[in-house]
């Protein structure tokens, strides 16, 4: 009896006050939405800030691109004698010619235009990768938010459990003070209750981690609020997921368009290469003076480069190299992207059997197993180590078929993401 009172002196002070310190917390807690958790990582996520940002710098990279030459304005005074000198006079009869010149380059070959093509393209290939990085984030929101879900439904079974631990070692008290049990019988069952306490206490500290990564997605700043998952698992499996993966609609997410926007960027980039052997030619026109000759004369000029030593070889052979890398990345983002799109597949049917297998065949079969066991030890037509390898085959499958639904939801995330064209994207 008095092995009994220290067991149960160090089960209270382990479970601290009646029945569970939990329930305070639930008043804080804020339910969150698949949707709304879409909405504030649209709204706060780094990643997707980080992309808008590099998007509007490629937008003024086509200001930069379509700037036309400057004219160039220019002054000079020549034709200084020292022997003879200036002249009398005011300054401006003195003996010198003055000139006054303005020259323009003017670009041939089409180079503006396709500075502006380029840069368009680079702008496309920046929005396709927004689109891109909204994909990812989304994916990681929606592994995040189901990992939460797991999280609180482990902690939920935990907590179910320990409290049915510690009912049971209340009543195994009353019946040991009636002489209907043994001592190790009480014993046997509260150290089963200390080990179910801390599995709840350690599914909470799951909790609060699950809580900081959904955070991390929302720009959080370390600080972990207290959202509690509401939506349900996902419970079916779309039709069109059995079907063979579409290449066409592969072709169209947006981080193989983003590729492919590079490609026809490097392709002008390479034209605009090429088209630097076209000569520029820069004019000019100047008005002059020379005292002491009446009025102004006038003059054009026109200077063409000669390329004589250097035809560009360097930007052409680097251009192409960059062309060639381009295309060899497109080709490579679509290989991954029809290598995401059979995993996402494979791993959707596969989980979608795993959890109909637990939910609808081994978590009833438990089920009914446990009441059978509770039956038969309360009419002591078993024992107790009987029951408690029922209460823990129980809690065994319930927190399997709980992995086995989150692992089916974030693999339904996943097989949606992988599926996701540019054109559906927000």
């Amino acid at each position: 009896m008095k092995l009994a009172r220290v067991i149960s002196f160090s089960f209270a002070l382990l479970l601290g006050s009646s029945p569970f310190s939990w329930s305070e917390e639930a008043t804080r807690t804020l339910s969150l939405s698949l949707t709304q958790a879409q909405i504030l990582l649209e709204k706060s996520n780094r990643e997707i800030i980080a992309a808008r940002l590099a998007l509007e710098v490629a937008g003024s990279q086509v200001l930069l691109a379509g700037a036309r030459p400057n004219p160039t304005l220019g002054a000079q005074i020549s034709s200084i004698s020292p022997s003879r000198g200036l002249g009398a006079g005011s300054l401006q009869n003195k003996q010198m010619d003055s000139i006054l010149s303005i020259n323009q380059l003017v670009e041939r070959g089409s180079k503006r235009e396709l500075r502006i093509s380029t840069a368009d393209a680079q702008v496309l290939a920046a929005q396709r990768d927004l689109t891109e990085i909204r994909r990812q984030q989304q994916l990681a929101l929606g592994l995040a938010y189901f990992e939460l879900k797991l999280a609180l439904e482990r902690l939920r079974i935990l907590q179910d459990t320990a409290q049915l631990q510690e009912q049971a070692v209340t009543a195994a008290k009353r019946r040991l003070a009636a002489g209907d049990a043994a001592e190790s019988e009480v014993i046997r069952l509260s150290l089963e209750a200390l080990r179910a306490s801390n599995d709840a206490r350690t599914a909470q500290a799951d909790v609060s981690r699950a809580r900081q990564s959904l955070g991390l997605l929302f720009g959080a700043d370390g600080k972990a609020e207290q959202w509690v998952a509401s939506d349900d698992w996902p419970d079916h499996v779309a039709a069109q997921s059995m079907a063979a993966p579409d290449p066409a609609r592969i072709a169209s997410r947006a981080d193989v368009r983003a590729a492919q926007a590079r490609v026809a960027a490097s392709e002008k980039n390479r034209e605009l290469a090429r088209q630097l052997r076209t000569r520029d030619v820069t004019v000019g026109a100047q008005i002059e003076r020379f005292p002491p000759d009446a009025g102004v004369s006038y003059g054009i000029s026109m200077s063409i480069p000669l390329f004589s030593n250097y035809h560009f070889e360097g930007e052409i052979a680097q251009a192409e190299a960059e062309l060639t890398s381009a295309m060899a990345a497109r080709d490579r983002q679509l290989m991954i992207a029809m290598s995401d799109v059979t995993r996402a597949q494979t791993d959707l049917m596969a989980t979608a059997e795993r959890r109909h297998r637990l939910a609808d065949e081994l978590l009833p079969q438990a089920r009914r197993a446990l009441a059978s066991a509770e039956f038969a030890y309360q009419h002591g037509a078993t024992g107790l180590l009987d029951l408690l390898d029922a209460r823990r085959t129980l809690r065994a499958v319930e927190l399997d078929a709980a992995t086995a639904a989150a692992d089916f939801a974030k693999a339904h995330v996943a097989w949606r993401a992988a599926q996701s064209s540019e054109l559906e994207s927000p």
